[in-house]
Parts: structure tokens; sequence; C-alpha cells
């Protein structure tokens, strides 16, 4: 493509970049630039526009996502922004979530949890509330951390045509583990990841739809990425 083709594929996207930031920042503490990462996310569509190939007969929009998201991810991730003992807590819960799960063979309840880690509910929804980001991080980085695995992976029905050929058999593994992850959270959080991750809605407006706050939903979700990184955690190493 010329140039000024380029340009108006950038500038008819950019809006692409402020929602995916937006998703990313939503559970993010205010202290993380929201403006750097646009920038990262801008930088992402630009390579997604220099590399992409229409004659693979993938919509632009699906390839870029990826390609923004990844970006916008490394950004997030170089600027270390959780404090360690934020990311102990978020280890620590997803830890014990999976050992109640593998004691009692079924999802543990908030109180259960809460009494495994000797809090109270409300402290331990607290906490949920503060780690939500770095759950959601560290459930990407514990998938990209191997070679042959993908955190958009999450994503159900994403394209994959732009993944290497040989990995298809791996990612189809990690589909089916991903799955059945998500088929064993509890009716509420298998509802909300459903929303968020292939309804696309925000937490806000999934508090709109279930009719309790954006805090608690932050809350749930964190919950459900601890269950989903525990699950991942046992079976995967």
């Amino acid at each position: 493509m010329d140039q000024q083709e380029r340009d108006k594929l950038i500038e008819d996207h950019v809006d692409l970049v402020h929602y995916i930031v937006g998703r990313v920042t939503v559970t993010l503490p205010d202290s993380v630039d929201r403006e750097d990462l646009i920038s990262a996310g801008i930088i992402g569509l630009i390579k997604a526009v220099d590399r992409f190939d229409p004659a693979r007969g993938v919509k632009f929009e699906t390839y870029a996502s990826t390609v923004i998201h990844g970006e916008v991810m490394e950004s997030l991730r170089a600027r270390d922004w959780a404090p360690r003992g934020l990311r102990r807590q978020g280890r620590e819960i997803a830890r014990t979530i999976g050992e109640l799960e593998g004691q009692l063979g079924y999802a543990p309840s908030d109180e259960e949890i809460a009494r495994a880690l000797q809090m109270e509910v409300g402290d331990y929804h607290r906490v949920l509330g503060e780690i939500s980001g770095t759950m959601l991080l560290s459930l990407e980085e514990m998938l990209e951390a191997r070679p042959h695995l993908e955190a958009e992976s999450l994503k159900p029905g994403q394209d994959s045509s732009y993944k290497n050929p040989a990995k298809a058999i791996e990612e189809a593994e990690l589909q089916q583990i991903i799955a059945r992850a998500i088929e064993q959270l509890p009716e509420r959080e298998k509802h909300i990841v459903a929303l968020y991750y292939q309804e696309e809605l925000t937490l806000r407006e999934i508090g709109e739809v279930l009719g309790v706050t954006e805090s608690r939903i932050c809350q749930i979700h964190a919950q459900a990425i601890s269950r989903l990184h525990g699950y991942l955690t046992s079976r995967l190493g």
C-alpha cells in the first residue's frame, strides 16, 4: 500500500487502541499511566499495518488486535508497576485455591478460601480488588512463557492464521485445557468470564448487566482468574 493508504489505516484504527487499553487498564491502579500504554498500543498498530498480509484472508482488525494487545502487555510488564508483595499475594491466593480444589473436589466458596488464607471474607474481597490486575497479567505471563503457548488463547474463536502451523496441535491442547478450566468455574464466575472475554463487555458493563457494583465484578473476575491460574499451574507446571 502507498503512504496515504497506510496513514489512513492507522488513523481509522486508533479507536481500537483506546478500546484495548481501556480493557487492560480497568483492573489496574491509577498509578499506571494510561497514556504510556496508549503510546505502546499505537506502536503495535503501526507494526500491524506494516506486517499485515491481506492475502491470508484474515480481517485486519483481528490481526491488529493481537499485535496491539501484545505491545500493551509488554509495555505493562516492562514498567513492573505492581509491588512484589501484591504479586506474592496473588500467587498465594491462586496456589491456595488450587490446593483447596484438589482437596475438596469442587470449586471452594469465598468463605472457604478466606478461611484457608486465615482472612476475614471482607479482607479477602479487598485483596482480590487490589490484585485483580496482577492476576490477569500473571496468567498471561505464565502462558506466554512457553514457546508454544499463546495468551490470546483465552479468547475463544480468535483467528490463528498468523501462528506457526507446527504449533497447531499444542495450541489445540491448550485450548482444551483452558476450556476445561473455565467449565469448572462456579456459574457466576463462568458467566463473568464469558461476558468479559467472549462478549467483550467492560467490567462496568457486566456490573450493570448483573446488577452489582463494578468493584464487586472486579473482585469476582480476579477470583476467576486466580482459579484459572491455579488450575493451569497444576497442569502445565
